[in-house]
């Protein structure tokens, strides 16, 4: 049986890490594919419903409209919703998005006398090539296939809407 670093239980290897920025991506993508459509949520909300920052899932927000999978409405009654169709959001192609387009093994800080042709580099921009692509074999809709569980797990109910905005709305 294998162990050491990066074993986990169960035979899964894990040592590859998403960025705080990709995992907020792909949260907020997930609780937006939750709403009906073109249902806007508030980065507020999401963010006291995940109990992230907001000022970081902000900033994350910001990239994925820039990208095209999140559309921004502003104003009193503005909120963000999905722009394209949970099925056509590729997991790798957000994750090369968010995540640092720097190298998996930086030596330029490094005074390894290997840096200026390490036999690492290849291997490991192979590895993350590989990771994005078993990541694309995965949309948005897929991370959706048990939405009222999830629903359940953020907070909202069956209609799609937060709790509180359901309640604030059959009280106004």
């Amino acid at each position: 049986m294998e162990s050491g670093p990066g074993f986990r239980a169960g035979g899964a290897h894990c040592p590859m890490r998403l960025t705080r920025h990709t995992d907020y991506a792909f949260r907020a993508l997930i609780y937006l594919g939750l709403l009906e459509k073109e249902q806007l949520a508030t980065i507020g909300n999401i963010a006291t419903d995940y109990g992230i920052s907001r000022n970081h899932l902000m900033k994350v927000i910001q990239k994925l409209v820039q990208s095209g999978y999140v559309h921004s409405v502003r104003g009193k009654f503005g909120g963000v919703c999905l722009r394209l169709p949970p099925g056509e959001v590729r997991l790798g192609a957000v994750a090369r998005v968010t995540e640092s387009h720097e190298r998996m093994l930086d030596c330029r800080d490094d005074n390894c006398p290997l840096s200026s042709e390490c036999p690492l580099q290849d291997a490991m921009d192979e590895a993350m090539d590989a990771f994005f692509l078993a990541l694309d074999r995965y949309t948005l809709e897929d991370m959706l296939a048990q939405p009222e569980r999830l629903a359940a797990l953020v907070g909202m109910d069956g209609r799609g809407l937060p709790v509180r905005v359901r309640r604030h709305v059959a009280g106004h």
